[in-house]
């Protein structure tokens, strides 16, 4: 347990000071504790994020006791540890999660700070805490709280911010034609998922692209909400699609599939490194390359030179990298566009609950009109009559319903065709929110619409 403890403590400490993800920083650190029980990957993982999702209301229930000083992580990293335990975690007894934190303050400061801890800890065994809902509550942004209320009511806010206490996991989707990983079928480490066809959820902690068969491209790291939204593109085979928010590729790997040996794909994103981070994604899963292009949709259509990068050496048309840099402009007259625009990622605050504290009111706001401006610009690349599915992960009106808004004389709302998802996206409905209590995935908001 010491070890889970020390390890989870080590995590917080860099969110706090280097602006760390949780995710990168926790993967880290636990390969480099190597042969670590599975239990204790899943401890040390379920208290950083419970701490980060709790940070807020545990540091006022320490500070009734005693002066904490932010400023001093070390100390309030294994406090926050601590009172995580005692407070929400019933399987350690709240005596051996005051001496354990005591012990790994004791070592890394001394008996006199290790002192001042104990009494901390055991006043806070002592008090009656809030449940986690009211600690999510009062430790998340006040604002971001009322807005995502407002749109989804309490129960999926308290939801989306980690409410069910719960391990998220992390999604996989089984690529296409590949055989399913022997651990695939070990319940501890990961199980289906209704939602989408081949996908999964990895509940064994630390990294899953570490496990046997990534590498060899028998699965791809994707949460299932963002399968969903790839899957109501409703791409058929032999179609037109782009993706026009790329990415790393996730998404257009599975749009890839669909679209088959007789389809076309093209890539965009504003971002020529994430491009090729695409280009090696395809490359593991053995699927041909899609056309890329970098494109910052924000300047309107793409260009008549589809790219910023310069040719340099390589092939004709490709930068170095291998990334197109130059050659045939973006061809309009796609059958599908896909939009899934950058925004202050609410939906995933139960798997990122770090961003909570980095965010500020006026952020939603000012995402509106460049998210509707990449909208705009990549629906001109659907033929008309096309479909175009706007996509974000955030659940705010600001990102979901005021973007739409201002697009009516382009786009037009039509209902999803997506029938291996009908379940999910009612044929009568033109727009939904993928949400945690609802679905079991991060929060979402996805609109079918259709070029005029």
């Amino acid at each position: 347990m010491s070890a889970a403890r020390r390890i989870a403590a080590t995590v917080l400490r860099r969110v706090w000071e280097d602006d760390a993800f949780a995710a990168a920083a926790l993967s880290a650190e636990l390969d480099r504790a190597g042969g670590l029980d599975p239990r204790d990957r899943a401890l040390a993982t379920e208290l950083v994020y419970g701490v980060l999702r709790t940070e807020g209301y545990l540091l006022e229930v320490l500070g009734r006791f005693g002066k904490i000083r932010r400023a001093d992580t070390e100390l309030t990293s294994h406090l926050l540890v601590g009172a995580y335990q005692i407070a929400f975690l019933d399987r350690v007894p709240q005596r051996a999660a005051v001496h354990e934190a005591v012990a790994e303050i004791k070592r890394a400061r001394g008996a006199r700070v290790a002192g001042f801890a104990n009494a901390v800890l055991r006043k806070v065994t002592a008090t009656e805490l809030e449940p986690l809902p009211v600690a999510l509550r009062r430790s998340a942004p006040r604002w971001l709280v009322e807005r995502m209320a407002r749109a989804v009511g309490d129960d999926e806010t308290a939801a989306l911010l980690g409410g069910d206490g719960a391990g998220v996991g992390v999604g996989l989707r089984l690529a296409g034609g590949a055989a399913a990983p022997a651990w695939l079928s070990d319940p501890d480490l990961a199980r289906p998922s209704a939602l989408a066809p081949g996908a999964y959820r990895f509940r064994g902690g630390g990294d899953p692209r570490r496990l046997p068969g990534y590498a060899e491209g028998a699965f791809v790291v994707q949460e299932e909400g963002a399968q969903l939204v790839t899957w109501a593109v409703g791409a058929r085979p032999g179609e037109r699609v782009l993706d026009a928010c790329a990415g790393r590729g996730q998404k257009a790997s599975l749009l890839a599939e669909l679209v088959g040996p007789t389809g076309e794909l093209w890539a965009t994103d504003l971002h020529p490194g994430k491009l090729e981070q695409l280009r090696l994604e395809f490359e593991r899963l053995g699927l041909p390359r899609p056309r890329t292009v970098a494109v910052d949709w924000t300047r309107g259509a793409a260009p008549a030179v589809p790219c910023a990068l310069e040719a340099s050496e390589g092939a004709p048309g490709e930068s170095a990298d291998g990334i197109q840099a130059s050659g045939d402009a973006l061809p309009g007259g796609f059958d599908r566009v896909v939009v899934d625009v950058p925004c202050v990622g609410d939906g995933t605050l139960r798997r990122r609950p770090e961003i909570a504290r980095r965010l500020r009111p006026e952020d939603p706001a000012r995402l509106t009109d460049v998210q509707r401006a990449i909208l705009r610009a990549a629906a001109t690349q659907a033929r008309p009559g096309g479909r175009v599915i706007y996509a974000t992960c955030s659940v705010l009106r600001e990102a979901c319903e005021e973007v739409l808004e201002g697009v009516g004389e382009l786009l037009e709302p039509v209902p999803f065709d997506a029938p291996r998802v009908a379940e999910v996206f009612p044929p009568d409905r033109s727009s939904l929110r993928l949400l945690p209590g609802t679905h079991g995935t991060d929060g979402y908001f996805v609109a079918s619409l259709r070029r005029r």
